[in-house]
Formats: C-alpha cells, sequence, structure tokens
C-alpha cells in the first residue's frame, strides 16, 4: 500500500475544512436570504389580507386577531422551511414540537385560555373595537385593539390598560355603548321646609330644556327618598350615549343653578339639640 506524504494529509486537510467552511457560510447565507425573502412575502400577505377584510368591511378587531393568527402561523411555516433547508428532518421537527407542545401547553395554560378567550369573544361579540366596556374588577376604557392573547383599553386619562381575553371572556363585562341612549339619573336633595311641588316643577322644566336631554324620551322628576337633612329629589331622562358624561355635568350644574334662581333650599347636614334646663 502506498503511503501518503506529509505534505498529502495537509493539503487534504486544508481543501476538506476550507471547502466545509465554505459550504456553511454558503448555507448560513441562504438561510438568510429565504428568512428576508419569507418574511417579505408575509407582509405581502398580510397587507393582501387586510385589504380583503377591509373590502368585506369586517370589524376591527376581527381584522387584528386574523392578522395576529395569520402572522403567527405563516412564521411558523417559514420555520419549517428553513429547517428543511438546513438538513433537519421535518419528522424530526414535527416530533420534537410536538413533544415540547404538550410540555409548554402546560407551561402556558394561562396564554392559551387567551387564545380561547379572544376567539370567544370574536365569536360573541360582547364588545368591539370603540365601545366602551367595564370588566368584573372595575377596569374600564374605550376598546383599541383585540389581539389573539390581550385586549387593549383605553381610559379618559389618556392611560393604556391591557386584559387577558381569558378574564373578559370568563367574567362579567358591562358594555357602556353598546346601546346608542343611556338613561341620566341625578339625585338632588330640597329642604323639608322648601316648597316641593315648585321644586320638581322647576327642575323638570329645566330638563325639558336641557340641550342634551331626548325630548322624545321619558322625563321625569320624582321624591326618592326622605332622608334625615331634607327630600331626595330623583331627576330622570335618556341622552345619547356619547353626550353621557357632557349631560350628567350639564344637568347637575342646572340643577343647582335653578333651585338657587327659585329661592328652593339645598340643605346640609345638621343636628337638632335640644336641652332640658330642669335637669340639675
Amino acid at each position: 500500500m502506498k503511503s501518503i506524504s506529509k505534505e498529502e494529509l495537509d493539503i487534504f486537510f486544508t481543501t476538506g475544512v476550507s471547502g466545509a467552511v465554505t459550504s456553511l457560510i454558503l448555507r448560513i447565507l441562504v438561510t438568510i436570504l429565504i428568512f428576508v425573502i419569507g418574511a417579505q412575502l408575509i407582509k405581502l400577505l398580510r397587507r393582501i389580507l387586510q385589504k380583503s377584510l377591509e373590502r368585506a368591511h369586517v370589524e376591527k378587531g376581527v381584522m387584528t386577531f386574523v392578522d395576529s393568527f395569520v402572522k403567527a402561523a405563516l412564521y411558523v411555516v417559514l420555520i419549517f422551511i428553513i429547517a428543511s433547508r438546513l438538513g433537519v428532518d421535518a419528522a424530526s421537527i414535527v416530533a420534537i414540537l410536538g413533544s415540547a407542545g404538550v410540555a409548554i401547553g402546560l407551561a402556558v395554560q394561562g396564554s392559551l385560555s387567551n387564545l380561547a378567550g379572544g376567539v370567544l369573544i370574536l365569536l360573541l361579540k360582547p364588545f368591539k373595537v370603540g365601545d366602551y366596556i367595564i370588566d368584573s374588577a372595575g377596569r374600564e376604557g374605550t376598546v383599541s385593539d383585540i389581539q389573539i392573547f390581550y385586549t387593549r383599553l383605553h381610559t379618559f386619562d389618556n392611560k393604556v390598560v391591557i386584559l387577558p381575553n381569558g378574564s373578559l371572556a370568563n367574567g362579567s363585562i358591562v358594555n357602556v355603548t353598546a346601546e346608542k341612549v343611556r338613561r341620566l339619573d341625578v339625585s338632588v336633595q330640597v329642604s323639608y321646609q322648601s316648597d316641593l311641588l315648585q321644586a320638581k316643577k322647576v327642575l323638570l322644566e329645566m330638563l325639558r330644556e336641557n340641550q342634551y336631554s331626548l325630548k322624545d324620551k321619558e322625563m321625569v322628576v320624582f321624591v326618592d327618598e326622605l332622608q334625615d337633612s331634607g327630600v331626595a329629589l330623583g331627576i330622570r331622562c335618556w341622552v345619547d350615549g356619547a353626550d353621557y358624561w357632557a349631560a350628567k355635568w350639564d344637568v347637575t350644574e342646572k340643577c343647582k343653578l335653578t333651585l338657587d334662581a327659585n329661592h328652593i333650599e339645598i340643605p346640609f347636614p345638621q343636628v337638632d339639640v335640644h336641652m332640658d334646663h330642669n335637669v340639675s
């Protein structure tokens, strides 16, 4: 057998290692290229999907949810393609993902609950983007976004509240803006010495003239309760949902001004003390 010289070994290892490094670099570059092209295609497909949903007049919340889901699914497909290009067996990937999926599923039960909650919200539609809601914990705001796992709210003072979809789907929700009109209730007290019928009359006239009260809906002023310091009157009317807070503030202010203008006293807490002078 012919022996191999040291020079031949050096040439073999140099050529072999150099070829392997070159091949590895080429595969890495091709992988990066595939990822970049794939990411751009995913963006293009998402834009096409978004325009199709807009033409179909799909709600914004549904659009956001579908977009997030499709984005995640397409990136999983892209990862499979890259792994296959690197020589990883697809069956092995599926087996690994299956095994890992069980462990991950146990570790992220909350996230899966949020995913299921997001699907239920989009199917049952207890609220949509633009609605003002209050959840069971008292957190409230205008729905600005419905994602796969979370719903985003904007509060009146410009805070952002992130709520998990699982808790929203499993808890009670008050949808404040589900109806176009809302009933407005304001309470005010008048003293026992005041003319009760006159107080009711002038407050009812104030409601009828108020810019926010809906004239085709019921307007009523009634005795709500006989309290320690005075008579509590309830003032009730209906307003547009979008004007609710402006109407509440305006009607409350007008109650005070109307009673003052008609010299009807608004009482304050007081205590009558009777002293027995015969007690030594």
